[in-house]
């Protein structure tokens, strides 16, 4: 790694420890080095006193800035009083006022915004007190013999001063402002990052349920018709047997069939939920019995071969439709078949014996009425084949996922009614 990358990974890492750091440095190259390396060592004249009270200045000026993170108010007040103090009893000049436009800069940059204007105006202030006292206490020089000469008093060493103390704290806090703006900028990106992070795991968590529920609705609705079908033709099939046994091979086909379907649905299904490596990889080792597992999911133009299957199992079940489309449905008329589905096999399992269904499909100018009947006089159902609800809960969800509406409930006089309302699709 860069040397230099190193350390700026260690300041960011330890900021209050480079901080510290830092301050010790600029105390040993303003304070020290200066007053003690350099032979400016105070004594008891009057330029001694001014000289002790520079290096005193001195070290309240530079160790402040070793809270200047923390407290960064704090370091401020005290930096301002032993710049005061410095400006009243001190000499004219001392390189460690070079803290006053470093400090001004840390408040912009950290602070609020009330102490950053209030840094600004107190170094602008500041520069115009020095250079006032440039102007009414002119430097004095001690000659070689003795004589002290004082310059004689200048407005435009005033001028010069106070321009170039006020430049100086009015750069240091245009920068300042800039790297407190870029750090306000870069929080916000920040706060924006981790809430659209927490926004897109939540989506996800939804798409997910979502999905889920998708899936265990076709599952049941694969599942419990299929099975239904197959308990009602093995029945018929066992006791068909013995009597006329080209019924029970009738039967038996039936169940085959009905069988493949279910297993070709179940893998149109399970297919979502595959890579498609995995489906490129299994398509060459599937059976050409399966080969219709890719088939298009059935849509209204399938409900009579539904019903012929239901048939097959024994119910009574006829068929009426009324009008025509104007428009497309949604899902392409799989949510009305799943709803004829699902309401023939509770009336297949739930029925007496010689129930019979009757199934409506009228379109009107607002969508599809889907109504499915029975006139069961209320039969118990198999305890073997009771179910849950999960069936009529899934047709209302599937339902009100396109914006329709589901009725279910006993008829007047005897049997079940199942109603669906599904609007067309908006374009």
């Amino acid at each position: 790694m860069n040397p230099l990358r190193r350390v700026d990974h260690l300041l960011r890492r330890h900021p209050v420890r480079a901080d510290a750091i830092t301050a010790a440095v600029l105390a040993l190259v303003l304070v020290v080095v200066p007053w003690f390396v350099l032979g400016y060592v105070p004594s008891p004249s009057p330029e001694g006193t001014r000289a002790l009270v520079a290096v005193l200045t001195g070290f309240g000026l530079t160790l402040p800035w070793a809270a200047r993170r923390r407290w960064p108010m704090a370091s401020a007040g005290v930096t301002v009083l032993a710049a005061l103090v410095h400006l009243a009893f001190g000499p004219e000049f001392s390189a460690a006022l070079v803290m006053v436009p470093l400090t001004v800069y840390n408040l912009a940059a950290l602070a609020p915004r009330r102490a950053s204007i209030a840094g600004l105006l107190a170094g602008l202030a500041g520069g115009a007190a020095n250079g006032m006292k440039v102007w009414l206490f002119p430097p004095a020089f001690t000659t070689p013999d003795g004589l002290m000469i004082r310059s004689p008093a200048d407005p435009a060493g005033m001028v010069v001063m106070t321009v170039g103390c006020g430049l100086t704290v009015l750069t240091a806090w245009a920068f300042g402002d800039v790297v407190r703006n870029r750090r306000l900028a870069v929080q916000a990106l920040e706060d924006r990052t981790r809430r659209l992070e927490t926004q897109a795991l939540q989506e996800r968590e939804l798409a997910a349920a979502d999905e889920r529920s998708h899936i265990a609705r076709e599952m049941h609705d694969i599942v419990a018709h299929s099975l239904q079908v197959i308990i009602s033709q093995s029945d018929g099939a066992r006791y068909a047997a013995a009597a006329k046994p080209e019924l029970a091979v009738a039967t038996l086909e039936t169940i085959g069939q009905t069988g493949r379907a279910a297993l070709a649905d179940m893998r149109q299904l399970l297919g979502v939920l595959r890579g498609p490596a995995d489906a490129g990889a299994d398509r060459g080792r599937r059976d050409p019995a399966s080969r219709d597992a890719h088939r298009a999911p059935p849509g209204l133009a399938d409900v009579p071969d539904l019903l012929a299957t239901m048939r097959l199992s024994g119910l009574e079940v006829s068929l009426l439709e009324q009008g025509s489309p104007r428009r497309a449905l949604p899902g392409g008329g799989l949510t009305a078949y799943r709803v004829v589905q699902e309401a023939l096999t509770n009336t297949l399992r739930h029925a007496s014996p010689d129930a019979r269904s009757f199934v409506s499909l009228a379109w009107t100018p607002h969508g599809l009425d889907v109504q499915v009947d029975d006139d069961s006089r209320g039969a118990a159902a198999d305890p073997a084949t009771a179910g849950s609800g999960q069936g009529l809960r899934g047709i209302a969800e599937r339902v009100a996922l396109f914006g329709g509406t589901v009725e279910t409930g006993p008829r007047v006089g005897a049997g079940y009614r199942v109603h669906a309302h599904l609007p067309y699709t908006e374009i």
